[in-house]
């Protein structure tokens, strides 16, 4: 079983100078082959394959012209070369959009490390062993186990921090635990991120002061980049102007990171919780995330609740601990049955907040209502 162990790292300022370096070659090397396969696609009408592409970059380009590939590590530059091909047969598998170049600001590039030699990725208490790096203090003392077997790890940066991800060969845990409660549905929201059928209620994080604050302040540094534009077009573009411009592209995404941190913790303490609770099963919806985001006065909120990411991480979870995660279809009246008595309310508007019964008058809470229809449901599909 291969987990993935991810923490920040401190480098030094030669090792920041190499990492800055093999992400910006991997970046360049990427896009170079997005657009050498394009032209021969339109060329010839075959695809570019990633082998073949390696093959004329190694014996043919870097003579030529950007010899300075070979600074950087040539596993990386292999692998950001295979990841560019997967790219295009996801694409034409149907998969996937097609494949854009890859931007310098939005930080989305990886440099990969492979073990070559036995002394390569050894893992200590406060420190790693990375190819071409050396020897690297990690933030987290001991959060990477150093008993298991390392494959490889990649680097990454995000607004002035580097991380490190560490692929592991893991034993799985064959005993678990022992799930004997009974089990349960989670209605999740955007009033409340999520309410379950055992009388528990997640808040929305997005609500709370701290990340109001936070908008409120992105909002602000963002005004100010659109300023730094518009101030450039009306004079000539210098390097003081561009150096300040930079900084101020930094706070915006040192923001943006913090943001992203916050809620996605807070997603995992979400599941952590349900998973403490010991259910045998967990029934969630199969939420319609992409037709929500058509809707231009909720997709912001949408977006900020990760429903996706709930998903994914309840599903790891649900498999680590051996709990059963049942997906109804997105198409099921959670919302317009009545747990009582099984009747469905035809005309149900948003702002009903109460969900009030038309054959046995009973009165209960819209989303707690639509919790207990999840988990009394019959026709599911099993994630785990």
């Amino acid at each position: 079983m291969k987990r993935a162990f991810k923490t920040e790292i401190l480098l030094s300022d030669k090792q920041r100078k190499k990492v800055n370096q093999a992400i910006g070659v991997c970046r360049y090397v990427y896009n170079l082959y997005l657009s050498t396969a394009q032209n021969h696609y339109k060329n010839t009408g075959k695809h570019l394959s990633g082998y073949d592409f390696s093959k004329w970059l190694n014996n043919v380009h870097v003579k030529e012209t950007d010899f300075w590939i070979k600074d950087v590590s040539s596993k990386a530059v292999k692998q950001s070369i295979m990841n560019g091909d997967k790219a295009f047969t996801n694409f034409f598998k149907g998969l996937a959009k097609f494949p854009t170049f890859k931007k310098k600001k939005d930080q989305d590039v990886k440099a990969y490390f492979p073990k070559n030699n036995q002394t390569d990725l050894l893992v200590e208490r406060h420190r790693i062993k990375i190819p071409t790096l050396g020897w690297v203090r990690l933030k987290e003392y001991g959060y990477v186990p150093s008993h298991v077997k390392v494959t490889s790890c990649t680097v990454s940066q995000k607004a002035k921090r580097y991380y490190v991800s560490v692929l592991c060969e893991v034993e799985p845990n064959e005993q678990g635990q022992i799930n004997t409660h009974d089990g349960m549905g989670v209605d999740l929201g955007i009033k409340e991120f999520a309410v379950c059928s055992h009388h528990q209620t997640f808040e929305n994080i997005n609500k709370t002061q701290k990340v109001k604050k936070l908008e409120k302040s992105l909002k602000r540094q963002q005004r100010k980049v659109s300023r730094s534009y518009e101030q450039s077009k009306k004079r000539r573009r210098g390097e003081f102007c561009a150096k300040n411009r930079q900084k101020q592209l930094v706070k915006v995404q040192k923001l943006h990171a913090r943001l992203a941190n916050i809620r996605k913790e807070y997603v995992r303490l979400v599941v952590n919780q349900l998973v403490k609770t010991k259910p045998t099963f967990i029934t969630i919806e199969d939420l319609n995330v992409k037709g929500m985001m058509k809707n231009r006065h909720l997709s912001k909120a949408v977006s900020q609740q990760n429903f996706y990411y709930f998903k994914e991480w309840l599903t790891t979870k649900c498999k680590q601990y051996g709990i059963e995660l049942r997906v109804v279809d997105r198409f099921y009246p959670s919302s317009k049955l009545c747990s009582c008595c099984g009747h469905k309310k035809v005309k149900l508007s948003l702002s009903e907040r109460i969900f009030r019964c038309d054959a046995c008058e009973a009165e209960v809470d819209r989303d707690f209502n639509a919790a207990l229809n999840l988990k009394y449901a019959t026709e599911y599909t099993l994630l785990t």
